[in-house]
């Protein structure tokens, strides 16, 4: 596929990563107004709960890798959820080299709450589009992802 673009002009409103990345942002920022303020939750540190709350007993190496959030961003987020009581750290089966997440009563409490917000404002936003047009886009995001991967792994020093 050519884009048919001049390779010295960065044309964002036709980049991929930085359409994607406004999008992603834009969708994220609506869905933190309703639980910011309410639980007090950063972006991070909901994606760091919804993820336990889908897969609990996690390191948060595995969260940053589901997320593909930096690792760093994770552990700031965790050790506030940690601390704030929403998430507790454990050892997997009795390794005290490996620690473990899972969200605390008081975090699925809270999942509980802002999950079916999430999950209604998604319905809201793709009800604007027809069911094939929904499967295409997911079909889309997948194969996305796939040729990411494969482009990443083609970067040089990787």
């Amino acid at each position: 596929m050519s884009l048919n673009r001049d390779a010295a002009t960065l044309d964002l409103e036709h980049f991929l990563p930085y359409r994607l990345s406004v999008l992603s942002n834009r969708v994220s920022g609506a869905i933190a107004r309703m639980y910011s303020e309410r639980f007090g939750l950063g972006v991070t540190e909901w994606r760091v709960m919804a993820v336990l709350g889908r897969y609990p007993d996690l390191s948060a190496g595995e969260v940053a890798q589901r997320t593909a959030m930096d690792k760093v961003a994770v552990s700031r987020a965790v050790a506030s959820l940690v601390e704030a009581g929403r998430a507790e750290r454990d050892t997997h089966d009795g390794d005290r080299r490996r620690s473990v997440l899972r969200l605390s009563a008081a975090g699925r409490d809270i999942y509980d709450q802002v999950a079916p917000l999430a999950v209604a404002f998604e319905k809201r936003l793709l009800d604007g589009m027809a069911p094939a047009e929904c499967d295409a886009l997911f079909r889309l995001l997948d194969r996305l992802d796939e040729l990411e991967l494969q482009a990443e792994s083609q970067l040089p020093g990787i």
